[in-house]
């Protein structure tokens, strides 16, 4: 865990977050939070995630989702050296056998 990112206010975000029970109230609390950019740009960091995993080339990443190479690169950064938080998710997700760009 980055120290650097963890204080009360975030613990606090985090906790709200976890409350959350419908895919429904994610969207009214994320929009009340957040611009719709700010959402985009998470929903977008997290397709780009898990097709890394699936091994797709940045090519077929950029053209799918529409993001950067620097993004992209910075999610497999992430992926490589971060805090294993896409993993994890990444992993339920599969377990459950759901696949993440099903609901896109």
């Amino acid at each position: 865990m980055n120290h650097k990112l963890k204080d009360d206010h975030t613990d606090r975000l985090f906790e709200a977050i976890l409350k959350l029970e419908t895919i429904e109230e994610c969207y009214n609390f994320f929009e009340d939070i957040g611009t719709i950019s700010e959402i985009k740009s998470f929903a977008q960091r997290f397709a780009v995630a898990q097709m890394l995993t699936e091994k797709k080339t940045y090519r077929e990443i950029h053209e799918k989702t529409g993001a950067s190479e620097a993004t992209i690169s910075r999610v497999n950064r992430a992926l490589n050296y971060g805090a294993d938080g896409y993993r994890l998710v990444l992993e339920r997700f599969n377990k459950e056998g759901v696949k993440v760009d099903e609901h896109t």
